[in-house]
Parts: structure tokens; C-alpha cells; sequence
């Protein structure tokens, strides 16, 4: 059997496991592990693989992963977000769909200190669905707007997928953070004008509410001063050249721990809380980077990458049509697989694709966010939709799935904008001297 025949049932394989719930880590390193030694032996797989744990625990690349973890875990804990809320409402107050837009908002500054989909949409779901559902919106408009605005989570930075990303391609992960913020901000303003387009053309699900009066308005924008301080302190560092992606995210823990001291947000055993979460999360994600190491390595010796480039463009297909193809195939995945799944699994094959059709890896890893993005929140698994779910049971997921729909608008225009103006990402990692 040849090389290129055991990498296609391998990945077949893969893919079943990870339908079948086998975690995604183990799933990764067991395909990698199996199909190498179907390959090059069982000796010679051992021999490769018994080295990859003290390769990555000596990757200070890795480093990052536990503080931004760290950071987002604090910032949880010591309740950022309630003010965030209340600041980002007190902004659009008088207009309708105040509160929806407010989540927006909110989860767009939260997701700055957090960087995860499902925290942003499970944190914005406890303060701002309440609120929404008291003042008269409809259940879909305001599970929908969560849902929605929890995807910023992953997109502007720090970012959680990103970083990964960056560490299985091998790419900057402050040119990734610079790349990413910019659309970031448009998909936030993308999804506000879906909130004024929606309230306008049915404005009864969204009842206008009194306005705040400004000098009150002033002193909630003012009482986020320091949170934006944090953001400014931890990237303005990293872009000024101050600090590596891992200091700044030292930095960042650290502020977001002093935060919750000095606000006193923090419940009494919060703080283990957030170290037990952030332990949790960084071996999960740790042995996903382990096993995604050894299935790159398998994917290197089925030749599978070249396969599919040699494939691609025997077809004569332009550099646009084969991006339109892979953004389908990602949609596609989207149905079935979470983000991180999807990522590990597909970059080691598609990423020599991309890179020979001409696309920047820097831009296709922004793209490759918002297709996930589109997948956290498109039927049938619309992760972030499940955790409304726990958070708001009495929305029905109808109603959760018909609230949706408009938001899923705004990622495909921005995709629609990144490959009509690539630097829309690219301006700022290259305006700004990063290494």
C-alpha cells in the first residue's frame, strides 16, 4: 500500500474518531502514531515520537498558551465583564437594541482580555441575556447577539486558536495578533449594523429604553479605565516591540489579578479557581499540540501536502476559486468539527496549498478564525449556541437557531472583504516593526 494511501485512511480515520468524541489529542497522536509506523516501522516511530514531549516542553513558544489562558481566567473571575456591560450600554443608550448592541460590545472588549469563543459567549450570556429578556427582547434576538459576539473571542486578540495556529505553522504570533485586530473591530462594527438593521426593520423585538443621562454615562465609560489600560499595556507592548508575546501575557495575567484585587471582584477561592481552570485547559490544550506535533509528522510522510498541491493545480484553477473551495470545505467541516479540531487537523495538509497559490499564511491564519467563527455559531453544532443553552434553558434552540441567522451575514462579508483587500490584515503587521 502507498504512503499517500495510509495518509487518506488515516485521516478518514481521524475523522471518525473525533465524530466518535475521542478527544481530539488522542485521536491526533494515536492516527500519527499508527500511521507512521505503517509507514517507516514501528522502531523508527518510536524513535521519532519518544522524542516530541521534550521537544515541546522545551518550545518556549508554548509559553503563551498558560498566561493568556491565566489572563482570560482572572478577568472571568474578578467579573470585568459586568462592567464592561455596563460601560458598552451606557455608549448606545437611547437607541434601539441598546442592550444587543451593548453585548456586542462587550463580548468585542471582553474577548481582548479573554481570548475564547466559549468563555466570551458563556460570561456575556450570564450578564446580558437576563437583562435583555426583562426589558422585552425577543428570546432570538438576544441569544442570537451573544452568540454572535462571543465569536470576537477568538478573533481579536489574544486568541486562543490563533496562537495555536502560529505554533503549528511556525508563524509569528505577534504578526497573527497584529493581523487579526483590525478585522476584528470590523466584524464588531459588522454586527452592530446587523443589531441596527434588525431592531429597524422589526422593531418589536427590541423596545427602546430611557436614555442614561450623559454625566452618568460618562462615569460608567470612565470606570473601565483601567480594563482598557490592561489591553493598551499588554498589546500596545507587544507592538511597540516592549515585550514577546509571552512577557506581554505575564503582564496581562498579572493585571488581570491585580484587577480583581483592587475592584475586589474576586468571591472567596476565586482566584485557585482560575489557576485550577487554567491548569485544566493548558494540559488539554498541551496534549493537543502534542498529538497534532506527531500527526504533522505522519502528514510529512504520506506526502499527502504535495499530493493535494500537485492535485489543485492540475485542475488549472485560479488562486481565488482555490480559496473559495477550501473556505466551502471549512464551512463544510464547521457542521461536524470544533475549531481546534478543524485547525489541527486540516493545516498540516492545506497549509502547503495556500502557500503555493500565493496567499500570505500570515492572512489565510485571520481567515481560517473567521470560518471557525462561522462553525462556532451555523447548525448543527454551533458550540457557542449549546453554551447559551446552559446558560439560558428557557430559550429554545429554534429560537437560539432562527436568532442566529442574520449575524451569520456579517463573517461571510469580512471574508468577502479579506479577499478583495488582503491588507485589510496585512497592513498593520507590516506598518509595524515586528519580529
Amino acid at each position: 500500500m502507498s504512503a499517500t494511501s495510509i495518509g487518506l485512511i488515516g485521516m478518514a480515520t481521524l475523522v471518525g474518531m473525533i465524530l466518535a468524541r475521542i478527544p481530539v489529542g488522542v485521536a491526533l497522536g494515536l492516527t500519527g502514531f499508527v500511521g507512521y509506523a505503517a509507514i517507516d516501522g514501528f522502531a523508527k516511530a518510536r524513535l521519532v515520537f519518544g522524542a516530541v514531549p521534550l521537544e515541546l516542553s522545551s518550545a518556549y513558544a508554548l509559553s503563551v498558551l498558560p498566561l493568556f489562558t491565566l489572563m482570560g481566567a482572572l478577568a472571568t473571575m474578578a467579573g470585568l465583564s459586568g462592567d464592561l456591560f455596563r460601560a458598552s450600554n451606557a455608549i448606545f443608550a437611547g437607541m434601539r437594541g441598546s442592550l444587543a448592541m451593548a453585548a456586542v460590545g462587550a463580548s468585542a472588549a471582553f474577548g481582548a482580555v479573554c481570548g475564547s469563543s466559549l468563555a466570551t459567549a458563556a460570561t456575556m450570556s450570564r450578564i446580558s441575556i437576563p437583562q435583555m429578556l426583562k426589558a422585552g427582547y425577543s428570546p432570538a434576538l438576544a441569544a442570537g447577539v451573544v452568540a454572535a459576539g462571543g465569536t470576537l473571542g477568538i478573533l481579536i486578540p489574544p486568541s486562543l486558536i490563533l496562537m495555536i495556529y502560529g505554533i503549528i505553522a511556525q508563524l509569528s504570533i505577534i504578526k497573527l495578533f497584529a493581523a487579526a485586530l483590525i478585522p476584528g473591530l470590523v466584524l464588531t462594527g459588522l454586527y452592530l449594523l446587523t443589531v441596527w438593521l434588525w431592531v429597524r426593520i422589526r422593531p418589536e423585538t427590541a423596545p427602546k429604553l430611557p436614555n442614561e443621562s450623559k454625566a452618568q454615562a460618562f462615569r460608567l465609560v470612565l470606570s473601565i479605565w483601567d480594563v482598557a489600560a490592561l489591553f493598551l499595556v499588554t498589546f500596545g507592548g507587544i507592538y511597540l516591540g516592549w515585550f514577546s508575546p509571552t512577557e506581554a501575557a505575564a503582564v496581562g495575567a498579572f493585571g488581570a489579578l491585580l484587577l480583581g484585587l483592587l475592584r475586589r471582584g474576586f468571591a472567596h477561592g476565586d482566584v485557585t479557581t482560575a489557576f485550577t481552570e487554567t491548569t485544566r485547559i493548558t494540559a488539554n490544550l498541551v496534549l493537543i499540540v502534542l498529538g497534532s506535533t506527531i500527526f504533522s509528522y505522519f502528514v510529512v510522510q504520506t506526502g499527502m501536502a504535495q499530493s493535494v498541491v500537485k492535485s489543485i493545480a492540475a485542475l488549472g484553477l485560479s488562486p481565488l476559486a482555490v480559496m473559495l473551495l477550501l473556505i466551502g470545505f471549512y464551512v463544510f467541516l464547521g457542521c461536524f468539527l470544533e475549531g481546534i479540531g478543524m485547525v489541527l487537523v486540516t493545516v498540516p495538509v492545506l497549509l502547503p496549498l495556500v502557500i503555493s497559490t500565493g496567499y500570505d499564511p500570515i492572512w489565510f491564519g485571520v481567515l481560517l478564525v473567521i470560518v471557525v467563527e462561522i462553525g462556532l455559531i451555523h447548525p448543527p453544532v454551533g458550540m457557542n449556541l449549546f453554551v447559551i443553552r446552559t446558560q439560558a434553558p428557557e430559550i429554545s434552540l429554534g429560537a437560539m437557531y432562527r436568532g442566529v441567522l442574520p449575524f451569520l451575514v456579517a463573517p461571510f462579508l469580512l471574508i468577502a472583504m479579506l479577499l478583495a483587500w488582503p491588507e485589510l490584515a496585512l497592513w498593520l503587521p507590516r506598518s509595524i516593526s515586528l519580529n
